[in-house]
């Protein structure tokens, strides 16, 4: 197990005191808070900073951290020793509002659910709620846009009888923007209540995306069929097409055919990096439904040397194996 320094962490001396460990929190916390910094590992570094001002902040833990770490070196593979937590009883998250779940290894077995600590006396005093996973539909623009949802749980509760009964309460959930598929968010301490002092279980929501009437989605980017009218595909032309950001203009290139795949970058989901938008051309007649248009049609079927099937023809197998017999139709 790797030893962590939590005075190296938050970036203080190990004679600090508690003002200086709070302000060095404050300052750490601010810097790599996840809705505002721009660091790739910001989450990972804003929960390290966490769990050292947890251990740091309170006075127990600190003192019991220290003696701990007295007997550790640089390089070594860490291990407590056998008696390690005798004496002690903690519990978490004072002000904080964590516990040792959300933390490391290092942490959890020192000062969580497998450390003497979590079960003092060797008992299930302090066991920790199972975990439960549900699933939750949103909309498209739900997965673009971030939303909330209250949801209905069913949290199964021990009576001081011995019954189990069930207790329904609502949850606000926050679903951040740019959420996926599959997806999924974690709601601490929403999982399964646990026995006496313990901490509850977390509750895992797998993100469902349901079917939208424009878009398909591929991972982060999402997928638009958009109609073109034969002198736009022929002449190329400014359209206007739907994004989930709203409308924009996009240039068609002359010559475009039906099918082809165009590319908004960044149109999609957002995330690091965000998705894009695909518009795939669909080449669409006008109806032949008046004596203008079908004059117009037979005007072009005389002047444009053009035949439809032209490559079709010069494909191998075209004309069908020598000697067979042919049948028109």
């Amino acid at each position: 197990m790797e030893y962590k320094d939590y005075y190296k962490v938050l970036g203080v001396a190990r004679t600090a005191n508690a003002d200086e460990i709070k302000r060095a929190y404050r300052k750490l916390a601010r810097r790599y808070h996840p809705d505002v910094s721009k660091e790739s590992n910001a989450e990972e570094k804003f929960k390290e900073v966490q769990e050292a001002y947890e251990v740091l902040r309170d006075t127990e833990k600190r003192a019991a951290y220290d003696q701990l770490g007295a007997q550790w070196k640089a390089g070594e593979q860490f291990r407590p020793p056998p008696d390690w937590g005798q004496g002690f009883e903690f519990s978490f998250g004072s002000g904080g509002g964590e516990d040792a779940a959300g933390f490391s290894d290092f942490f959890a077995n020192l000062f969580g659910s497998r450390s003497p600590f979590g079960q003092p006396g060797g008992s299930s005093a302090r066991r920790r709620g199972g975990d439960r996973h549900a699933r939750i539909e949103i909309d498209l623009e739900d997965a673009y846009r971030g939303a909330e949802r209250m949801i209905r749980l069913q949290n199964p509760e021990m009576t001081p009888d011995g019954r189990v009964t069930l207790r329904e309460k609502e949850v606000r959930v926050t679903i951040p923007a740019g959420v996926t598929e599959g997806q999924q968010i974690r709601l601490r301490g929403q999982g399964e209540s646990a026995a006496a002092q313990g901490m509850a279980g977390d509750l895992y929501l797998e993100i469902g995306i349901g079917p939208h009437a424009l878009y398909q989605l591929e991972g982060r980017d999402v997928i638009v069929t958009v109609p073109v009218a034969p002198w736009e595909a022929a002449l190329g032309a400014a359209v206007e097409v739907p994004t989930l950001g709203g409308p924009v203009e996009m240039k068609i290139p002359d010559g475009a055919r039906s099918g082809q795949r165009l590319r908004l970058k960044g149109r999609g989901l957002p995330g690091k990096p965000p998705g894009d938008e695909f518009v795939v051309l669909k080449v669409v007649l006008p109806p032949a439904d008046s004596q203008r248009a079908r004059a117009l049609y037979e005007q072009m079927q005389r002047e444009l040397a053009f035949d439809p099937r032209a490559e079709l023809k010069r494909q191998p197998g075209y004309r069908g194996a020598p000697g067979a017999a042919r049948q028109e139709s």
